[in-house]
């Protein structure tokens, strides 16, 4: 993959495809939202606060007058709601041409999931899974189609929590959500993998912002991780969400993205900058981990993805 100084301008035209972004009203996902609509694509803006969507997605109308948006509901930390989500997806549409695994919390006090399961991992990570997993039919009959999982750097410093996945005995807010980026990592490349075993055209790909200035850091962490990362951290050291959200853009869009490979900012320490190939960590792309993480998924969300079976 060569990229040299990738921007928004560089999107093709996107008429007539179908793109569904998770966490749509905000930071990188409202940011994706808009670069897409406004090269021609039909946006499905999936979303926890329904009203607040429709409320976004009328703004960014009013500013480009003919863009295609759609509002559905998801909570991505309850599966029931993934599954509703699913249904009302494919009662109205043929395709999907892209996902986009965007949505995310950060650094939340211990708390549980509907069904059980430590929050922050249900929420970036089993959500998607499962997303994944029950449009994987739509996706299949799409042109070009991609899965694009947003991780962050933070997954280098995690590791898989498989003894104690809910955090009951030991919880780290920001370790519980480095944990869920290394898993959306992992789920990343290991969807990679079994993509290409089965010969299948859907590609998987993993992006991530660097250090971007969002609304994660100030508005669902502690107190302590507010102060660090929102009024001191974003002031100093974070790059604007227009150019975060380069990386998840170049690995829906450009066709020199490959698939398998991390996208990340350029910069120093892939902090910020232009697209470039980032550093997947080991246990990403250890097979013994993937293996134990999808299985983990599969168990906790009852979702298989029944048609990816290898080649022969």
């Amino acid at each position: 993959m060569t990229v040299n100084g990738w921007s928004t301008e560089q999107i093709p035209d996107l008429s007539g495809r179908t793109f569904v972004v998770t966490g749509a009203t905000a930071g990188l996902g409202l940011a994706t939202t808009r670069a897409l609509a406004s090269r021609g694509a039909r946006v499905v803006m999936a979303v926890r606060d329904q009203e607040k969507g429709h409320q976004v997605a009328a703004d960014i109308a009013a500013a480009r007058p003919g863009i295609d948006l759609e509002v559905r509901r998801i909570d991505l930390a309850d599966l029931d709601s993934v599954r509703t989500f699913a249904d009302g997806m494919h009662a109205d549409h043929r395709r999907v041409d892209v996902l986009i695994n965007n949505a995310g919390v950060m650094a939340l006090p211990r708390a549980l999931s509907p069904q059980g399961h430590e929050m922050q991992f249900a929420t970036n990570h089993l959500g998607h899974f499962a997303l994944t997993g029950l449009l994987l039919d739509l996706l299949l009959a799409g042109r070009d189609p991609r899965v694009v999982t947003v991780t962050s750097v933070n997954h280098r410093q995690a590791k898989v929590r498989f003894a104690d996945p809910t955090g009951e005995r030991g919880y780290s807010p920001m370790g519980f959500y480095n944990t869920s980026k290394l898993a959306n990592a992992i789920f990343g490349y290991q969807l990679h993998r079994r993509l290409s075993a089965a010969a299948s055209p859907l590609r998987s790909f993993l992006a991530h912002p660097g250090y971007t200035a969002t609304n994660l850091q100030s508005s669902g962490s502690t107190p302590i991780w507010r102060l660090l990362l929102g009024r001191i951290g974003n002031p100093l050291l974070a790059q604007p969400v227009d150019s975060g959200v380069w990386p998840q853009l170049f690995a829906a869009t450009d066709p020199a993205a490959q698939p398998g490979q991390l996208v990340a900012p350029g910069g120093l320490a892939e902090l910020r900058g232009h697209p470039a190939p980032g550093k997947l960590s080991a246990t990403v792309t250890d097979p013994e981990h993937g293996r134990r993480l999808w299985e983990l998924s599969e168990q906790a969300t009852g979702v298989r993805f029944a048609s990816l079976r290898p080649a022969s």
